[in-house]
Formats: structure tokens, C-alpha cells, sequence
């Protein structure tokens, strides 16, 4: 025979299976799908916004050098020959205008064919720093005899086609650097004369489009308008072309611009689109990483419907229990109290007997607390200067040899010990009440001074205090206001009782020397007393003095 809160419990974990299955149904089949379509959303905004950053950026360059093409061509439409020069050195201070203000350049020229004019051969300026461009020696062209098939890239097909282009990746003959160009040719009365142009460091390109990332294994690449590679994560292995074929023969076509193939083992999504210099740009992704997004929520929705249904069920064991599980706690905190333990935590609060029963209990734990921090207190306090006393001073001392012990740590303290002199004068003369005072005056002092450090009275008129942080820092000048004041107070003192003749003694703990706190506080405390026996010589040499005078 089952109990009332098991059949209770089985029967509402029966209901939130049926209920989070029916969900859990719907939830799967609706994520898949608006996952699908995110992710796609994703894949082609990334490809746009990556195409609008390359479009800047290459309209940067080919816009500075149409510029300066447009306005070189229409000064060589009616320029005589001999001005050739002239119209050289013209273009060049417009080169070096435009070219200052034109992002990722890095090279930029105005090449004479030696077919048009052997003698004047133009200028190849190369980027030294952010902002600063150095003029470089032009390429040697008489030696290809401007053979194109031998001739540089950026010369001899502008040359050929007789139109701006953009070239595909190639190593400047002079820099060693790897660049791609665009290139403008110039004409005078329909004859070619040469090439204006822009490089860019395929560094920085690459650079550009290796921001175009997304997930963790999707990438950007770059084909020019022929399919040839210009960019790729993979640029010098064979990867960048098995990539294109198999791009070329796609498993799906999913939409205009939009693929899936596989390459290299992995199924993967692609899109494109084609840039205004020709050029077109591809986002690919894995679909496992496409499909890990809905896939991975759908886990977590199932993970969330078990954690729920564990939940619930807890819950409800946990209310079935929830008249006994007060009277459990009550009794472990009893057991706790009886071992010594006061932190204990009872959160029952309702208004019942179990509460009102809980409410007492915690009562009578506080009142119990507190009596023994009374007790504490009597035990490590002076009664007399509200200071700790030395039963405070012997476990403070005990903590601090523990951490001295502790080679893990670096300690740096010091001892000060203090000596109220004339005690038994102003006992004698005066009464033990007046030498209270004398004592309360000199531990009121002590304390003013050293504010941030412990005070202990460790003797009827000795004192001690333990230095650390700040005030181990300040010791010097903590001790030279102790004597300012000390002063200030005997001068102003109407009574010998109400003056407080304080001698001091400082230690500073040496590791080389000192393996006990106690052997700092035993050199603290031979130094009080040479302290104590300079002041005594200095005092009988001041009466002797004194006395001199008067019998002279």
C-alpha cells in the first residue's frame, strides 16, 4: 500500500511527462526550422558586410588612381611630346596627394613605356611608414624589351588589354613583397605610353578579408573575374583549388549565390557575391557548425524538460516533507549547539508551532552567543585600560609565530614595548587611585599614537604594541610623535599624576636573527631598558647641573 504523498508525487510527474513531451515535440520541429533560416540569414549578412568593408576598401585605391589617370590622360590629350617630362613630374605631386590619403597602399607609380621615351622613365614611390612614402628605383623594363610573357604583370597586361584591371596576387621583381595592383594605362594621340598605378600589401588585404569570419571554422576567400585564387586561408597549398572545383560542382543549390558541397571530407555552405572590381567574394561555413546552433538548443530545450520534470519532482517530495524537515533541522542544530558550533542557519519562519518553536530556539542560540563573547571579552580585555590585556597578547603573539613558521609567507612587523616610570612614587606619595590614573594616562597616549595597531598591557605599568602594514611603514615617525606628545602632555599636566613619563623600545623582526616573536619582543625590551637608563643619566646630570649652579 503506497502512502498518499507517494501516489501524489507519482501522479504529478505523470502529467509534466505528458505535458513537456507534447512541448518538447513542438519546440524541436519549430527551432530546426527557424534555425535553418537564421543561420542563412547570418551566412549572407556576413558575406555583405564583408563585401561593403572590401568594396571600400578597394574603391579606395582603384577611385585614387582613376583619379589621377582621368586628369593624366586629359593633360596627354593635347601635351606636346617634348612636355613629356613636365607632365611626369605634374603626375607626381598629384600621385603624392592622392596617394597620402588613400588606405592600404602600398606602392604607387607612373611607368613610361622605353618604347615611347627612352630616356624618361617615370617614378615608383614605396610606402615607409603610416603616412610617409620614399621614391624607389623603377623597374629596369629595356631588359624584358617589353616582351609580355616575360615582362612584369602590372605592365605588360594593362598594356595587352588596353583597359583598367585588377591583378591577381604577385611578387613586386624589386621588393621581394607580395601585392595585387590595380592598373590604369595612359595614351598619347592613341599611343601607349605607360601604366598609372596602386599596389596593395597582400598582408594587409589578407588581413581584411581574414576578419570575414564566422563560427569557428568558416572563412572568407576571394576569386578574381577569371577564378583565379586572390585570397585564401589556405594560399599556399593545393587547398585553394580542390576548394574551387568543388565548389563548381555543388551538392545542392540551395538559391542564387547559395550552395552545398563537400570538400576535403566536410559538408559545407557557401555564398558569394561579386565585388565592382570584378572580383567575387565567398563565405563558407561547415554545416556541422551551421546545424551545431538549432541542434545544440534542441539538446538544451530536452536537457531543460529532464532538469524540469527532476525539479518538479523534488519539489514535490520536498513538500510532502515539509512539516517534518523543521523538527530535522531543529534537531541538527541542537546537536551543533551542543558541540559548540553557534552558526547556525533555521530559515522556518511560518506562523506555526514548528515556526514559533524555531523563532525560540534561535533566540536562546543568540543569548547564549553573546554571553560568551562576554565572557571572551572579560578574559582578553584589561579592565582597567579597555587595552587587550596579556592573555590577548600571548594568542596574538601565537598567531604570529604560526605565520612566521609558514615559509610560504614574508612577514615584516615590529615590537614596541613601553615602561611608565615613577609608578611607585606616585603610589607611594600619592595613592594607588592617583597611580590608576597615571597608568590610564599613559595607555590613553599609547593608543592616540599608534591608532592602527593592537595595544596590550602586558605588566602593571608595561605596555606593548605589535606594528604591521601601514604603521610598520610609519614606525619612525610614529615614535617621534609619540615623544612630541608625550612631551606636550608632562608639560601641560597640572599633577605629577596626570603626566605620563613613558619610556619606549622598538624591535623590527629580522628572519636572520629572530626564529620566535618572543626573541623580537625580549630585543624590544632590552632596548626600553637602555632607553630607561640614558633617560635616568641624562636627568641626574641635568640635577647635578642644577645643582652646581646653585652653590656657585
Amino acid at each position: 500500500m503506497h502512502s498518499i504523498r507517494t501516489r501524489f508525487t507519482l501522479l504529478t510527474v505523470l502529467s509534466i511527462i505528458i505535458a513537456l513531451s507534447i512541448a518538447t515535440l513542438i519546440g524541436v520541429f519549430s527551432i530546426r526550422e527557424l534555425g535553418k533560416s537564421d543561420t542563412d540569414q547570418m551566412l549572407h549578412l556576413k558575406c555583405t558586410t564583408g563585401a561593403m568593408h572590401l568594396e571600400s576598401y578597394f574603391d579606395s585605391v582603384e577611385h585614387s588612381t582613376d583619379t589621377v589617370a582621368t586628369l593624366v590622360q586629359d593633360s596627354f590629350d593635347d601635351m606636346p611630346y617634348d612636355q613629356l617630362e613636365n607632365q611626369v613630374e605634374h603626375t607626381r605631386q598629384l600621385f603624392n596627394k592622392v596617394a597620402a590619403n588613400t588606405h592600404g597602399v602600398l606602392t604607387y607609380y607612373f611607368r613610361i613605356d622605353p618604347e615611347f621615351s627612352p630616356t624618361v622613365k617615370g617614378f615608383w614611390y614605396v610606402k615607409t611608414d603610416e603616412d610617409n612614402f620614399r621614391e624607389h628605383p623603377v623597374t629596369d623594363l629595356t631588359q624584358y624589351n617589353t616582351n609580355i610573357p616575360v615582362a612584369p604583370k602590372w605592365f605588360t597586361i594593362p598594356k595587352m588589354l588596353g583597359k583598367s584591371i585588377w591583378l591577381p596576387p604577385y611578387d613586386t621583381e624589386n621588393l621581394g613583397t607580395r601585392v595585387i595592383s590595380y592598373n590604369v594605362p595612359i595614351y598619347w594621340q592613341k599611343q601607349f605610353v605607360g601604366v598609372i598605378g596602386m599596389e596593395i600589401d597582400y598582408e594587409t588585404l589578407a588581413q581584411e578579408a581574414g576578419k570575414i569570419r564566422l563560427f569557428d571554422h568558416g572563412y572568407a576567400f576571394i576569386l578574381d573575374a577569371d577564378s583565379n585564387v586572390v585570397y585564401h586561408p589556405q594560399m599556399d597549398s593545393v587547398l585553394q583549388y580542390g576548394e574551387k572545383v568543388a565548389m563548381g560542382a555543388p551538392d545542392q543549390v540551395v538559391g542564387d549565390q547559395h550552395i552545398h558541397y563537400h570538400f576535403n571530407g566536410i559538408n559545407k555552405e557557401a555564398v558569394w557575391l561579386p565585388l565592382s572590381n570584378g572580383m567575387q567574394l565567398y563565405v563558407t561555413v561547415p554545416l556541422a557548425e551551421i546545424n551545431s546552433g538549432w541542434q545544440t538548443l534542441i539538446r538544451r530545450i530536452l536537457f531543460a524538460a529532464l532538469i524540469i520534470l527532476l525539479l518538479v519532482s523534488f519539489i514535490m517530495l520536498r513538500f510532502a516533507e515539509r512539516i517534518t524537515k523543521p523538527l530535522l533541522d531543529l534537531t541538527e542544530s541542537a546537536r551543533q549547539v551542543a558541540a559548540g558550533n553557534y552558526e547556525i542557519a533555521l530559515d522556518y519562519n511560518e506562523n506555526d508551532e514548528v515556526g514559533l518553536l524555531t523563532r525560540t530556539f534561535k533566540q536562546l542560540i543568540k543569548q547564549t552567543q553573546e554571553h560568551i563573547n562576554h565572557l571572551n571579552r572579560q578574559v582578553y580585555i584589561d579592565a582597567m585600560t579597555s587595552v587587550h590585556n596579556k592573555a590577548s597578547y600571548e594568542s596574538y603573539i601565537q598567531k604570529l609565530q604560526e605565520q612566521m613558521e609558514d615559509p610560504a609567507k614574508t612577514l615584516e612587523f615590529a615590537v614596541g614595548v613601553f615602561d611608565c616610570d615613577n609608578l611607585k612614587y606616585i603610589n607611594d606619595v600619592f595613592g594607588h587611585d592617583k597611580g590608576d590614573v597615571y597608568i590610564k594616562t599613559a595607555s590613553q597616549l599609547i593608543c592616540r599614537t599608534f591608532k592602527h595597531s593592537p595595544v596590550f598591557r602586558i605588566g602593571g605599568d608595561e605596555f606593548a604594541v605589535l606594528l604591521r602594514g601601514e604603521d610598520f611603514q610609519n614606525r619612525d615617525e610614529l615614535f617621534r610623535l609619540f615623544r612630541q606628545k608625550r612631551e606636550e602632555l608632562c608639560v601641560a599636566a597640572a599633577s605629577d599624576w596626570e603626566q605620563a613619563h613613558v619610556t619606549m623600545g622598538l624591535a623590527v623582526y629580522d628572519a636572520q636573527l629572530d626564529s620566535h616573536v618572543i626573541d623580537v619582543a625580549r630585543r624590544a625590551d632590552q632596548c626600553m631598558y637602555e632607553n630607561k637608563r640614558l633617560r635616568k643619566e641624562k636627568q641626574r646630570r641635568m640635577k647635578e647641573s642644577t645643582k652646581t649652579k646653585a652653590d656657585g
